[in-house]
């Protein structure tokens, strides 16, 4: 090997610096409240002022609007698959599965703006879909069972039952009070959870 090729490796294999890390994520989080407020056609110089960085430190993490879209994506799940993580050692079993799919309405609807071109962004990616479907699935799985585990919720219902009725839910036309009419019926469900007396 030569000293060239032993520093490229050193170089490829070195962790991202703290203030990369840094500006990566308050990337995200301004295209979060940036395609919210102006729909997935907003600009990204507007993402990149809002992060208080350059338009060409958004480039380089972030080479084309779908590698943003995607990342946004990736983002909102890992923090859900997070949050049921945190809920199963903060709150009772059935409350933390109610406050879990809450959650998941609040993301989906600071995302209405930009669900048609994150459909584009993902559309043929298997990884990708695979990763996220899977985190959600093992994420609503580990609520489902503690909650069921504490007679709080029947014993037949399954983490696709949780996660098809969801997508149902939120599929919904958007309105003015949108969120607040999914929530109710979200509640009515997770109602409906509870075991049968008989």
């Amino acid at each position: 090997m030569t000293k060239d090729m032993g520093q490229e490796d050193a170089k490829a294999s070195r962790k991202p610096r703290a203030d990369s890390l840094r500006n990566r994520e308050r990337l995200l989080a301004a295209a979060t409240e940036v395609f919210r407020a102006g729909g997935p056609e907003a600009s990204l110089e507007a993402v990149a002022r809002r992060a208080e960085v350059g338009i060409g430190t958004l480039y380089r993490h972030f080479p084309t609007r779908d590698a943003l879209f995607e990342a946004v994506y990736r983002r909102d799940v890992d923090q859900l698959a997070d949050l049921a993580e945190v809920l199963s050692t903060t709150e009772p079993p059935g409350e933390a599965l109610r406050l879990w799919m809450h959650r998941a309405v609040d993301v989906v609807a600071t995302k209405k703006g930009m669900l048609a071109a994150l459909t584009v962004a993902t559309e043929g990616r298997q990884e990708l879909y695979a990763y996220t479907s899977g985190r959600m699935h093992d994420a609503a799985r580990g609520l489902l069972e503690r909650a069921v585990a504490a007679g709080a919720v029947r014993d037949d219902v399954t983490p696709e039952d949780l996660l098809h009725a969801f997508v149902g839910m939120s599929s919904t036309r958007p309105r003015p009070d949108w969120r607040e009419a999914v929530t109710r019926v979200l509640d009515i469900f997770v109602d409906g959870l509870a075991p049968r007396h008989r």
